[in-house]
């Protein structure tokens, strides 16, 4: 063999075995960057299922007490499973006649399947029968008990006044009512403020 054709052949060897090296460490660093993507997956919770502008029907012993709509669902399938709606819920009330009797609207919204149990936050409005107008930023509603309550400020408007205060109960129609601790009150008609021990609605 000449020495050309013995440069040539150890010429492509080395080539052969760089471009192995090359390849070799690609697949490492492809093996690398998938590990980091799925350890990323894995870390990062996932819904189950995602839908858009979604309407709900809410029941109970086969009677129709609620109608829900969203712009977005997206439900989990975890040990306590539960459905969020990050872009807002609202939520129109039956009453046995299947006439409207209170609606609530919220920025933001989870429901628990298991304890029926929904948490809503972010600019929550409640509105009665009555036209009475409740105000806050976290109300939970319990579909077995059929009551909405807080812990944290509301305010409920009345055609004749604007009770503040801190922590609600309510039935779910926000027929009946009760603030926890009251800070303040305001009288509409006569535009005069005070207080009040107690506000049951009347």
């Amino acid at each position: 063999m000449s020495s050309s054709s013995k440069k040539n052949s150890i010429f492509s060897k080395k080539n052969l075995l760089f471009i192995c090296s090359i390849f070799l460490l690609f697949l490492s660093a492809c093996e690398n960057d998938m590990k980091v993507i799925n350890s990323l997956v894995a870390d990062k919770k996932l819904p189950e299922m995602s839908a858009k502008d979604v309407e709900m029907i809410i029941s109970d012993s086969g009677n129709v007490i609620a109608y829900m709509t969203t712009k977005q669902l997206d439900r989990y399938n975890f040990e306590r499973p539960y459905i969020e709606m990050p872009k807002g819920v609202k939520v129109l009330f039956y009453d046995s006649l299947k006439r409207v009797n209170a609606s609530l609207s919220a920025s933001y919204a989870i429901n628990y399947e298991n304890e029926k149990v929904m948490d809503v936050r972010s600019n929550v409005i409640v509105v009665n029968v009555k036209g009475q107008v409740l105000n806050t930023e976290h109300l939970v509603w319990n579909q077995k008990t059929k009551r909405i309550y807080s812990d944290v400020f509301v305010k409920v408007t009345t055609q004749d006044e604007i009770i503040k205060g801190t922590g609600l109960d309510a039935d779910e129609q926000f027929d009946k009512w009760k603030i926890t601790h009251v800070t303040g009150t305001i009288m509409v008609k006569n535009d005069k403020e005070g207080e009040n021990d107690s506000t049951n609605t009347k």
